[in-house]
C-alpha cells in the first residue's frame, strides 16, 4: 500500500499538560456536574472501605465473643452500607454519563462547524474517511477519558489512599508485607505501558486507514465494477484488514500477559499475608486479631484493584492524548479563505467581473493560470472552452473563492473578492457542476437546502423554469418524494435538472455552469436551454462546455490554452479565425458525423 493511509506515526506523550488544559476547558460549563461526580466517587470509595472493617468487628466482637446482638447489628450495617454504595455508584454513573455525552456533543458541534469553514484545499489533502474517524472514533476516545479515565482516577486514588490508611492502622507490619510487591507491579506496568501505548496507536492508525479506504472505494464502486477490479480492491482491503486485526491481537496479547502478572503478584501478596499474619495470630500477638487478619486480606484484595485500574487509566489517557492531538490539529487548522476584519457589504450585485493579472498554481512550479486578464460585463453570457487542463474550472473556483490567486486579483462590481465575506460573496453566485450531489431527503429539500427564505412556490417556479417540474410531478409524492443517497434512482439528466432548480431558487446574480449539460440527452438539453434563455435575461453567466453546440448563443466565447487567454469572440467569429476553437469544433463535428453514419448503417 502507498503511504497515503499512513498517519499518526509519531508517538504521542502519555500526558500533555497543554492538551489537557484545552480538554478541561470543555468541562467548565459543567463544573457543577464535575463536582457532584467527584463527591460521589469519594463517597463511594469511603462506603466501600466500611465492609472489611465491619467483618473484623463481626468476627472479633460478635463471633469470637459470642455476642449475637453485635453480630446482627454488624450484619444489618453491612447491608445498609452495601445498599448505599450501590446507590451512590448508580448516581455517579448517571452524572458521569451525562457529563461525557455533553462533552461529546459540544466537541462534535465545534469540530463540524469548524470543518464547514475550512478551505477546499484542506479537503483535497485529507480523505473523508479519515475526517469521519476524527469526528467519531477520536471524539469517543476523549469521552472515554472523561467518563472512564480522568474522573474515575479520583475514585481510584481515594480508594487507594483510604485502603493504605486502614492497612497501616490495622497492622503496620502486615501493611509493609503487602506493599513489598509494589516494586514488581511497577516494573510490569512500566514495561507493558510502552508496548500497550504502541498497540493503541497502531490500532487507531489502522482504523483511520480502513475508514478512508472504504469511503473512497464505496464512492467509486461503479468504476471498480466496470473495470473488473473487485478482486484487486478486495485484496487491498484484506491487507488493511489484516494489519488492523494484527494490531488488535497484539493489544490482546499484551493485556493477556499483563493482567495475569498483576493478579499473580496480588495473589503472592495475599499468600504472604496469610502466612505471616496467621503465624502472628497463632502466636498470640496482641497487635493483630483473627478478625483484623480477615479484614486485612479483604483490604489487600481491594488494594490491588485500583492499582490495576490506574494502569488501565494510564492507557486510556495516552490514547486520549493521541486523539486530542488529531482533533485539535483540525481545530487549529486556519481556513485559507477567511473574511477580512472589516468586510465590504454587498447587499446587491450587478454581476460585473474583472480578472486582473491572475496567476495560480496548486503545486509549486506547475502553473495553472499565467497572468490572465478578463472582463465580464453585467448580464453578459460568457462561455469558456479549451483543452483539458487549460484552467477553465480553476478560474471558476477562484471566482467562487474556493482558492485565492497566487498573484493578481478578482473584482466583483469593482470590489476585490478578498474584501468580501465568503458567505456574502457566494450569496450572489450559484454553481451547477457536471457531477451533481444530492442529499438524502425530499426533492423540495434538495432544492431549497433548508433555507427558510425560499418558499415552496419559489421551489416550484425554479423547477418549472428549468423543466424539472414535468418529471417531479410524476414521482410518487411529487416534491415530497424522498431521494436516496446521491439521488439514486434518478437519471443523470434528472439530477442535473434538480441541481439547476436548486441554483435558480437562490436567485443568483451570477450563474456558473461547469459542464452542466454534458450528461443530458438532446430533449432534456432543449428543456434546459429554453429555461435558461428565460432565466438568464439580466444575469451574468459563465459556462464551461466541451459540447460546443450548447454555447453558440453565448455573447462571447473565450478559448483558454495552458492557463492563458488564446482567443475570444462569438461563435461565427471564432470559426472564421481558423484557430483552436475551429479545430475543436471540426473535431466534434467529425465525431458527430461518424455517429450519425453508424446510426444510418
Amino acid at each position: 500500500m502507498s503511504d497515503f493511509f499512513q498517519e499518526d506515526a509519531s508517538p504521542a506523550k502519555a500526558y500533555d499538560a497543554r492538551l489537557m488544559r484545552r480538554l478541561l476547558a470543555y468541562l467548565r460549563p459543567q463544573r457543577g456536574r464535575v463536582v457532584i461526580a467527584v463527591v460521589l466517587l469519594a463517597l463511594g470509595a469511603g462506603l466501600g472501605l466500611a465492609g472489611p472493617y465491619l467483618v473484623k468487628v463481626a468476627i472479633d466482637d460478635g463471633i469470637l465473643a459470642g455476642n449475637q446482638g453485635i453480630l446482627l447489628t454488624v450484619a444489618l450495617l453491612y447491608l445498609l452500607f452495601l445498599g448505599l454504595e450501590y446507590a451512590v455508584a448508580y448516581g455517579q454513573a448517571i452524572v458521569v454519563a451525562m457529563l461525557g455525552q455533553r462533552f461529546m456533543y459540544d466537541l462534535r458541534m465545534q469540530l463540524f462547524a469548524h470543518m464547514e469553514k475550512l478551505s477546499i484545499r484542506f479537503f483535497d489533502r485529507n480523505p473523508v474517511g479519515r475526517l469521519v474517524t476524527r469526528m467519531t472514533g477520536d471524539v469517543e476516545t476523549l469521552n472515554e477519558m472523561f467518563t472512564g479515565g480522568l474522573i474515575a482516577i479520583f475514585g481510584d486514588v481515594f480508594l487507594l489512599v483510604g485502603i493504605m490508611i486502614f492497612l497501616l492502622i490495622l497492622n503496620w507490619r502486615l501493611a509493609l508485607v503487602t506493599f513489598s510487591v509494589l516494586p514488581f507491579i511497577s516494573i510490569f506496568t512500566l514495561f507493558f505501558r510502552t508496548r500497550l501505548r504502541a498497540n493503541f496507536r497502531e490500532v487507531r492508525k489502522r482504523i483511520a486507514a480502513i475508514n478512508a479506504y472504504l469511503q473512497e472505494r464505496l464512492s467509486g464502486i461503479s468504476v471498480i465494477q466496470i473495470f473488473g477490479r473487485e478482486e484487486s480492491s478486495l485484496e487491498s482491503f484484506r491487507e488493511l484488514n489484516q494489519k488492523h486485526t494484527k494490531a488488535h491481537l497484539d493489544t490482546v496479547f499484551n493485556f493477556s500477559v499483563f493482567w495475569p502478572l498483576v493478579e499473580l503478584t496480588a495473589s503472592v501478596s495475599i499468600a504472604l499475608i496469610l502466612w505471616y499474619g496467621g503465624l502472628r495470630v497463632m502466636g498470640g500477638d496482641a497487635s493483630i486479631s483473627l478478625g483484623a487478619l480477615a479484614a486485612f486480606i479483604q483490604y489487600a484484595r481491594r488494594f490491588f484493584q485500583p492499582i490495576s485500574d490506574l494502569s488501565e487509566k494510564f492507557n486510556i489517557m495516552q490514547a486520549a492524548m493521541a486523539a486530542s492531538e488529531r482533533v485539535f490539529g483540525i481545530l487549529d487548522t486556519v481556513p485559507e479563505i477567511r473574511a477580512p476584519k472589516d468586510p465590504v457589504a454587498m447587499p446587491e450585485c450587478k454581476g460585473e467581473i474583472k480578472f486582473e493579472g491572475l496567476h495560480f498554481h496548486y503545486e509549486e512550479e506547475k502553473a495553472v493560470l499565467r497572468g490572465l486578464d478578463l472582463h465580464v460585463k453585467p448580464g453578459e453570457r460568457l462561455a469558456m472552452v479549451g483543452l483539458t487542463g487549460s484552467g477553465k474550472t480553476t478560474l471558476l473556483s477562484l471566482l467562487l473563492r474556493f482558492y485565492d490567486p497566487v498573484k493578481g486579483r478578482i473584482l466583483l462590481d469593482d470590489v476585490d473578492l478578498r474584501q468580501l465575506a465568503p458567505g456574502d460573496l457566494r450569496r450572489h453566485l450559484a454553481l451547477v457542476q457536471q457531477d451533481v450531489f444530492l442529499f438524502p431527503g425530499t426533492v423540495a429539500e434538495n432544492i431549497h437546502l433548508g433555507d427558510p427564505k425560499i418558499s415552496m412556490d419559489r421551489v416550484r417556479e425554479a423547477a418549472e423554469t428549468v423543466g424539472a417540474h414535468r418529471f417531479i410531478e410524476r414521482m410518487s409524492e411529487g416534491y415530497e418524494t424522498r431521494l436516496e443517497e446521491r439521488g439514486g434512482g434518478l437519471s443523470t439528466g434528472q439530477k442535473q435538472l434538480i441541481a439547476f432548480a436548486r441554483a435558480l431558487a437562490f436567485d443568483p446574480a451570477i450563474l456558473i455552469l461547469d459542464e452542466a449539460t454534458s450528461s443530458v440527452d438532446s430533449e432534456t438539453e432543449q428543456w434546459i436551454q429554453e429555461g435558461l434563455e428565460r432565466l438568464l435575461t439580466g444575469r451574468t453567466s459563465l459556462t464551461v462546455a466541451h459540447r460546443l453546440s450548447t454555447i453558440r448563443a453565448a455573447d462571447r466565447i473565450i478559448v483558454m490554452h495552458h492557463g492563458e487567454l488564446l482567443e475570444e469572440g462569438r461563435h461565427e467569429e471564432l470559426l472564421r479565425k481558423d484557430g483552436l476553437y475551429r479545430h475543436l469544433y471540426e473535431l466534434q463535428f467529425a465525431d458527430q458525423e461518424r455517429v450519425n453514419s453508424r446510426r444510418g448503417a
